[in-house]
């Protein structure tokens, strides 16, 4: 580590900057009502009430949408809910452990107690976070398949963080040894602890700008007393994102001035952590606006979920509906799109100030390389396969009895 640093009370603005957010967030700490409403939450009571916007709900604006029920859209809105924090709970779950990595980089400075102070008191939230998405979800799915769909086991912070990703067993591999690198080293050199917060504030951002919205339905329910649990905890879930979104940025643009520069192999590791985000959010779903999964590791929940009693589709329809929902372009997957757009736009604000970052990085040209028409493809050639493999899957089954 290098030994040339100033002290945060050299740059005073910084400092204030860290109380008042480090501050705030503890006198606004939602984790007692968050806990209070998750223990009140029984799913019969809000079954037939819509937790979101419509707009967010699982494939709106697709086939599925147009053709559903007025009952099955309160589903399927549920559902978006259930789905979108099961991405939400993994990336909480990388948070706490690298919260803590980077704590370990800063700790030894002088004056950088209230730094970790603050990740402290975050990875609590975020283990309030956990349990609420976690105890509503498996409820919900139980209560509606008898069977877990979206929510999966707890996992560790060194799986893939995107749920549903463009993976296999060799790249599932290679990322967990990247991120067990990367916490090893940022634990021992100051800048790079402070960079993890560079790619924490770019992944914060589109959960910021969807989640904000999502806050809106709670805020603007006509009787908030009596809203749905799930969009009290979506409300109380916004708060506490918002000062941890201020602390990236704070960590991410303004502490790191007070470090020396960064060398050439901290400049090389920094940018390969955008670009791996980059990577991670190349993708948009129609299936989930505002989290960028790869659809074609969907198919099989979808599947499950229009076979099941809440749609009783036969395989044939199922397959025949996933393929119009999937492979045809819809008002869900334009709106998707625009997201992704409206993500990618933000992200280049953030890191605009940022001059050790290499210009793909800069201008986010990976993910910009990505289209509606690019997407149709990928589902074309994916559903193919995904049909050929179900009907294999169905005769192998049917021979066996």
């Amino acid at each position: 580590m290098k030994n040339t640093i100033h002290q945060l009370s050299d740059s005073p603005t910084t400092y204030r900057k860290l109380q008042i957010n480090h501050t705030r967030n503890k006198q606004q700490d939602h984790t007692a009502l968050m806990d209070e409403a998750t223990a009140k939450f029984r799913y019969e009571d809000c079954q037939n009430e819509y937790w979101n916007p419509e707009e967010f709900s699982l494939l709106y604006g697709t086939a599925l949408w147009q053709q559903s029920s007025e009952h099955q859209r309160v589903i399927l809105n549920q559902l978006y809910w259930v789905a979108y924090y099961s991405q939400i709970v993994s990336a909480e779950i990388a948070t706490i452990y690298f919260n803590q990595t980077s704590a370990a980089g800063l700790y030894a400075q002088e004056d950088f107690r209230l730094i970790c102070d603050t990740l402290d008191l975050e990875s609590s939230q975020e283990r309030a976070h956990i349990n609420a998405f976690r105890t509503i979800a498996k409820q919900v799915e139980q209560a509606l398949f008898g069977e877990l769909i979206f929510t999966y086991p707890m996992r560790g912070p060194f799986t893939e963080t995107m749920v549903y990703a463009d993976t296999n067993a060799l790249k599932t591999w290679w990322k967990k040894i990247q991120l067990q690198y990367f916490g090893l080293i940022s634990a021992n050199n100051t800048f790079l602890a402070c960079q993890y917060f560079t790619v924490r504030g770019v992944r914060t951002l589109n959960g910021k700008l969807v989640q904000h919205k999502l806050s809106n339905y709670y805020q603007k329910h006509p009787h908030p007393d009596t809203a749905p649990i799930p969009a009290k905890i979506s409300y109380y879930h916004f708060l506490d994102e918002s000062f941890h979104f201020n602390s990236s940025t704070i960590l991410s643009h303004d502490v790191v001035t007070c470090l020396a520069p960064p060398t050439a192999f901290e400049r090389l590791v920094a940018n390969l952590g955008l670009v791996g985000c980059q990577r991670d959010h190349f993708h948009f779903s129609a299936a989930i606006n505002g989290i960028f999964w790869y659809d074609p590791a969907l198919y099989s929940k979808i599947y499950r979920v229009l076979r099941s009693p809440i749609f009783s589709m036969s395989d044939l329809d199922a397959k025949e509906m996933m393929r119009r929902c999937f492979t045809e372009e819809s008002e869900g997957l334009q709106r998707s799109f625009l997201t992704h757009q409206e993500a990618m736009a933000s992200y280049k604000v953030y890191v605009e100030r940022l001059d050790y970052l290499w210009q793909r990085n800069r201008e986010m040209s990976l993910m910009g390389t990505n289209s509606i028409s690019q997407y149709l493809a990928t589902q074309q050639k994916a559903f193919q396969r995904f049909n050929q493999h179900q009907s294999e899957d169905l005769q192998r089954f049917a021979t066996n009895e």
